[in-house]
């Protein structure tokens, strides 16, 4: 291949493209050659920095001089000595070479079809984008991997599904195109719709939030031209995008992040050849990420030399070190906070950039939100937001110290922050805890003598009215009342939800004990569970899954809505879920013809989303140790959510593997280096994905395969078959007709990868994702046999003195 492919550039040294905006198989570009679109904007060829020896592939405008306007670089991270060749490889892929042909130095890395590789095309399109072609599709984009510079119709984004993410890296100095030190993107662990610079990892700048399915943010500098940057999210992905609304000609324009971290916007200016910048940050002393502290405004109306202030209940932590202008240290409270509600309120500030790291919840009302981090004294403040034109309103909370504050901000909105009644600003809004305590109190008298004379009925009322009054309290168990950020459900509340416990209530029972259907004052329904005193699990693995679980958010996590620990009682509280457990339709003959296909990729792409939320984006680093279908509950559109984290464990941010004395979870979905040695890591859920994935597939239950020739478990019956070429026959029977086969033996196929014996051959969730979302199982690498795919390896399991000696469980609730 490579002798082939150096013989024929050295017979095309001096061939240009058949097309000025394409390049084609046995084609290239070399020194002084370019490719330009179609309309001329761009151009494509080799270019060499000013002050440098060294030469890179790139794009630029192509009518205005190559040093000053690169708009993208191939080899950033590999330079050339000198110009190379530009060409289509043997492999259909878009590569850069050395000036002898022979040395890689880039490629697109595009996956290509081996039918398609003599037939792929390079095209520069109008617009600056480079793609590679197959027919009508696009196989790889450079927008899709920018340098430093953001074009119209180009994207700084976040895919929420995948993880994958565009951003602006600057260079390392004007001449150098090296990756430098700063970085334009979104935080896959914060808040949807900020905007954050990083300076090596660390903060540097934040935009602010925008809200909307579409947020524009008008620029205008002239009666013919406005600029916008513009924010939108939908279901999978959060960017940004930039351009103008033009009425006379058209301009040239690009946003760069520069060597010094500043996002410029700039137009280019024909009759003075510059590039004119209209708008860029961070300049002033407030646009820089926390100037002030904790607790600290950034007001840019202020004078440069003190833009700082203290909120209103709030004084410098270091007074000597502020007076001095050195702000760092924030502010701190007046009057510390007791987590006693009737000495506490809300102080209303406007129009403020809202903090950094908020919790979002959406679909609440206002009193809802203001509820919900009133009665969490570890709540230090909250907005609601309900933006014209849209239909979701959301309920942002904060929990901890409030950073990076702005005053008469662009994007600024009202916040209301925690602070001792004594310290309350004159816009405070107050909590109604003292009104409320009033009316209960007076409410509690006139009861009880309405209670004396109409008894029965009224009294049923005032257990209603209760529940909406007091029941919900600060959870102050386990860590104390700033560990656990949930609300706590009165015992009251809950017997008169479940009618006192019925058996007409129960939904079933597990290894944690009874679950029950409830029916709140609001006719919302949730589901109880209910910590039996004969349970296996226990109180440890009732407050691991109380911590973890309030501190989790994902469309495909079960949400917890709160707790009960009164007397002798343990209860949780979670959303309901109408169709149960994914068990009850994949192995039931009468609900598994009611898991089609679709049903059925929608719900493993879910699955896959929540443990690659809980191994990689979520506040915590967590790994679940029990996943399997029972754990894997069904809303009303059959969108699955992971539930169960009694046995789950917290790693360090940095931490990868780790080991216990302690072995739980379930057998059959526990990987060998954990069942045998408790050695456990981001793999073990893996391996327990791989299993529960061809059950889906499969439609069979891996617990009952005893009854095949050599296999013991559900993987190795499909690794027989998948062997002889026979993985048609895994598919469920129910679905085989009418299934999408290139995408039921993908499936299979990371089934299998997941299995595998040794975890460091198991893929990551991300890698797992990517290739759930391919096309066909050839480009997908072979798979080793399943750990315990046999009778004789799995034995080894059975005669390990460590495995014997530990408990595997069939944990947690197997009915819903």
């Amino acid at each position: 291949m490579g002798g082939w492919l150096f013989l024929s550039i050295v017979m095309l040294l001096s061939s240009i493209c058949s097309s000025q905006d394409t390049i084609i198989p046995g084609k290239s570009i070399s020194a002084n050659q370019t490719l330009i679109s179609s309309n001329g904007t761009f151009g494509l060829g080799f270019f060499s920095p000013q002050n440098s020896t060294k030469f890179f592939l790139g794009i630029w405008y192509n009518t205005i001089p190559h040093t000053a306007s690169i708009v993208w670089v191939a080899n950033r991270e590999s330079p050339l000595d000198s110009p190379g060749f530009f060409a289509l490889r043997g492999d259909g892929n878009l590569v850069v070479l050395d000036g002898t042909g022979k040395v890689l130095i880039w490629s697109s890395n595009a996956s290509v079809a081996s039918s398609a590789r003599n037939a792929t095309t390079g095209f520069l399109m109008n617009n600056g984008n480079l793609v590679l072609r197959f027919g009508k599709g696009i196989l790889w984009q450079s927008f899709d991997h920018p340098s430093d510079t953001l074009l119209p119709e180009m994207k700084v984004s976040l895919n929420k599904r995948s993880g994958q993410q565009r951003c602006l890296t600057s260079w390392a100095a004007l001449d150098d195109p090296h990756p430098g030190k700063f970085t334009l993107g979104f935080d896959p662990k914060g808040l949807p719709g900020q905007a954050y610079i990083w300076k090596e990892n660390a903060p540097y700048w934040r935009s602010g939030t925008f809200f909307g399915k579409e947020t524009k943010t008008n620029f205008g500098i002239s009666t013919e031209n406005s600029y916008f940057l513009t924010y939108n999210f939908d279901a999978n992905e959060d960017y940004l995008t930039y351009g103008v609304s033009v009425s006379v000609s058209p301009v040239k324009l690009r946003a760069l992040l520069d060597p010094t971290g500043q996002i410029v916007m700039q137009q280019w200016l024909v009759h003075s050849r510059t590039w004119y910048a209209w708008w860029r940050e961070p300049v002033h002393k407030c646009d820089f990420y926390a100037p002030c502290g904790p607790y600290g405004a950034c007001d840019k109306n202020e004078s440069l030399s003190s833009p700082c202030k203290c909120l209103t209940g709030f004084i410098p932590k270091f007074q000597k070190q502020w007076a001095q202008g050195d702000w760092a240290g924030g502010c701190v409270r007046e009057k510390p906070l007791t987590c006693d509600t009737r000495s506490e309120g809300f102080s209303r500030f406007e129009g403020l950039k809202l903090p950094d790291h908020a919790v979002l919840l959406v679909n609440k009302r206002m009193s809802e939100c203001e509820s919900q981090c009133y009665q969490n004294c570890s709540c230090t403040a909250y907005a609601y937001l309900n933006e014209t034109g849209e239909n979701t309103a959301r309920c942002l909370t904060w929990f901890g110290d409030l950073i990076d504050l702005v005053a008469n901000h662009s994007l600024g909105k009202n916040i209301f922050i925690r602070v001792h009644r004594s310290n309350q600003a004159g816009k405070g809004h107050s909590d109604n805890s003292l009104k409320v305590s009033l009316v209960i109190v007076i409410a509690s008298a006139i009861a009880g003598l309405i209670i004396l004379t109409l008894g029965y009925f009224l009294g049923k009322k005032f257990l209603g009215r209760e529940y909406g009054r007091d029941s919900i309290k600060n959870v102050s168990v386990g860590g104390g009342k700033n560990n656990i950020e949930l609300p706590h459900f009165g015992l009251r509340s809950i017997l008169v939800a479940t009618n006192n416990f019925s058996e007409a209530n129960k939904l079933g029972e597990g290894g944690f004990g009874p679950v029950y259907k409830g029916i709140l004052t609001e006719n919302q329904e949730v589901a109880i569970k209910r910590l039996s005193t004969k349970s296996g699990q226990g109180h440890q693995e009732f407050m691991n899954e109380l911590k973890l679980i309030s501190k989790l958010q994902h469309t495909n996590l079960v949400r917890l809505l709160g707790c009960c620990i009164e007397e002798e009682e343990r209860l949780l509280m979670y959303e309901y879920m109408p169709n149960r457990s994914l068990d009850k339709f994949l192995f039931d003959p009468s609900g598994n013809s009611e898991l089609d296909w679709n049903t059925r990729f929608r719900i493993i792409e879910g699955i896959a989303q929540g443990v690659l939320y809980i191994h990689k984006y979520s506040r915590l680093k967590i790994i679940h140790r029990d996943l399997k279908a029972s754990n894997i509950l069904l809303d009303g559109t059959m969108n699955p959510k992971i539930s169960d984290f009694g046995m789950a464990k917290i790693f360090d941010t940095n931490q990868t593997e780790a080991n216990t004395n302690r072995i739980v979870g379930t057998y059959g979905y526990m990987s060998p280096e954990y069942a045998l040695y408790g050695h456990f890591s981001d793999k073990l859920d893996v391996f327990s994905f791989g299993v529960l994935l061809l059950e889906i597939v499969s439609g069979r239950k891996n617990a009952i395969f005893h009854h095949f020739d050599r296999s013991l478990t559900l993987a190795g019956w499909v690794w027989e078959l998948w062997k002889e070429g026979r993985g048609v026959e895994v598919i469920d029977a129910s679905i085989r007709e009418t299934c999408q086969f290139h995408e039921a033996l993908r499936c299979i196929h990371v089934g299998l990868l997941c299995v595998q014996q040794a975890a460091a051959d198991r893929p990551t969730m991300s890698s797992v994702i990517l290739m759930l979302q391919g096309t066909g199982a050839s480009s997908l690498p072979p798979s080793n046999e399943p750990a315990f795919s046999t009778l004789e390896n799995a034995n080894v399991v059975g005669s390990s003195t460590r495995f014997s000696n530990n408990e595997i469980t069939n944990s947690l609730l197997e009915a819903r």
